[in-house]
């Protein structure tokens, strides 16, 4: 494997927090510090891109920043998996920055600079846990992502964002803490190092005479101790956070924090862990059966939601777990299934949220039994959310169907109908819960005060700034279903290593 060492891939982390910097500077200037966002996202997306072509050809980037102790460092490294997190990342840090325009502006929202700040810097942060070449440099930038995310999901200042944003910061820095430190700590007495193991996912970091009792321990700490994976019952932060402005849920659900949950978990069961001890071990089924749960309750508990946001947020943290279960299945199909869920996901439910911040914004309604004949004054807006919708719950053409397909084939591989019917159950739950918003927005009839109401509602300058975004997430969420080559190709270099 061709390695090289190359400080670029410290710049493309520092781009955003630059960004965030002159965003700072710009504050008395709107037109300006808007810029310096969607300017920062382009030249973010665009370093990740110079990377593609020695990532394909399957050699990785590294760089080491400083050394804190013998096994112990500050260290970069950039593979097939890290490329795919930081490419959906910055591609949608984007439109979001266009998003955020129409949004903020629409709704005249306060501390737009402060806004704007933090989520550049969020956005660095995910680059840094995209690029962690061990974890402890994981743990860093995990704990920075939950730092300066923490304001924007009190965004609003009142009673409810303060108790939202306590139960969020309480929630991701307790787990960290009481769990991730003391797994740091024993697997580095068990290994000598905290460094992945990025060339074979079968063998892990682990010597043959590691305590098989002691790995399990410090596994089961990494799985609880990122709790942005959602995994229940350390999901209660999720749902309570959707206080925060719908562009920062966008954030939260598809772009940084709950991606930086999942492939953080990822991560360290294939690089820290590997295959062969989870199989051993019997961690991997163990896993498996623990996520189905979240899988299904999750989706149990959206259908009973009639708050659009609500509905979404049970959505993600029944999705996330379709990632993990996937990486536990352990098999190469499952394994692909589980890592292409992380872009597959992140299109469509960053549309979802889009469209329902569209909605907010434009009509003032966030109750799905408000949204009667809302397709036929926002027809982009809503149809954008049925395709998106299709993705999460895995119908063809659009990307989730990929997931579902090697999730399934992975649970056939290894004869496991338990996991099978998991599978089918809660794609026919996504539709559940996914399909009656759709139907009531086309086929619902309008509330009183609406009827005789006319007129597109997608015409104003400012919610075109919302619906063109979603519009081309939309479009890319059908793209990856049909050509879904780049993703796989990325990946594979990591499954078949």
């Amino acid at each position: 494997m061709n390695t090289i060492i190359t400080s670029k891939i410290v710049l493309t982390m520092m781009i955003p927090m630059i960004t965030g910097l002159l965003v700072m500077f710009s504050g008395k200037k709107p037109n300006l510090r808007d810029s310096w966002s969607t300017l920062g996202a382009v030249l973010t997306f665009a370093s990740v891109l110079n990377f593609l072509p020695v990532v394909l050809d399957g050699g990785q980037m590294q760089y080491t920043l400083f050394e804190l102790y013998p096994g112990i460092s500050v260290k970069l490294n950039l593979d097939g998996l890290g490329v795919v997190f930081a490419l959906v990342a910055s591609f949608l840090w984007i439109l979001a920055s266009l998003y955020c325009v129409g949004y903020m502006r629409g709704l005249n929202e306060h501390a737009q600079t402060r806004f704007y700040v933090c989520y550049a810097v969020s956005v660095g942060a995910a680059m840094g846990a995209a690029f962690a070449g061990n974890l402890f440099t994981l743990y860093l930038f995990y704990e920075i992502v939950s730092i300066f995310t923490y304001p924007l999901v009190m965004h609003h200042q009142d009673e409810e964002g303060y108790a939202g944003a306590k139960k969020y910061i309480v929630y991701l820095m307790f787990t960290s803490k009481a769990f991730l430190l003391p797994a740091m700590i024993i697997i580095y007495v068990l290994a000598g190092t905290l460094d992945f193991q990025t060339a074979n996912i079968a063998q892990g970091i682990f010597p043959a005479e590691a305590s098989r009792f002691m790995v399990g321990v410090a596994y089961l700490l990494c799985l609880f101790g990122f709790a942005k994976s959602g995994i229940m019952p350390l999901h209660n932060w999720l749902p309570d956070a959707m206080v925060a402005p719908t562009p920062v849920s966008a954030l939260l659900h598809a772009v940084v924090v709950v991606k930086v949950g999942v492939f953080s978990t990822c991560r360290v069961m294939l690089s820290t862990f590997g295959t062969d001890i989870l199989a051993e071990t019997g961690l991997g089924l163990f896993t498996a059966y623990f996520v189905s749960f979240t899988i299904l309750t999750a989706s149990i508990i959206a259908l009973t939601k009639t708050n659009l946001k609500a509905r979404l947020a049970y959505s993600t943290v029944s999705q996330l777990s379709y990632i993990i279960l996937g990486v536990a299945m352990l098999t190469p199909a499952s394994i692909t299934g589980g890592l292409i869920h992380i872009a597959n996901h992140a299109f469509a439910k960053i549309t979802l949220f889009f469209a329902a911040g569209c909605i907010f914004v434009a009509s003032g309604k966030k109750d799905i039994s408000e949204m009667g004949g809302l397709g036929y004054r926002m027809p982009w807006t809503l149809v954008a959310f049925g395709i998106a919708s299709l993705g999460m719950i895995g119908a063809p053409p659009v990307g989730g169907f990929v997931t579902k397909w090697y999730l399934l084939v992975g649970a056939m591989d290894i004869h496991n109908w338990i996991l099978l019917c998991v599978l089918l159950a809660s794609s026919l739950l996504n539709a559940g819960y996914f399909v009656p918003i759709v139907l009531q927005a086309f086929f619902g009839k309008p509330l009183p005060a609406d009827q005789g109401v006319t007129g597109s509602l997608e015409k104003k300058p400012l919610i075109l700034f919302m619906v063109v975004p979603l519009v081309i997430t939309a479009t890319i969420s059908v793209l990856v279903g049909i050509y879904p080559d780049l993703f796989l190709d990325l990946i594979n270099l990591m499954v078949k290593s």
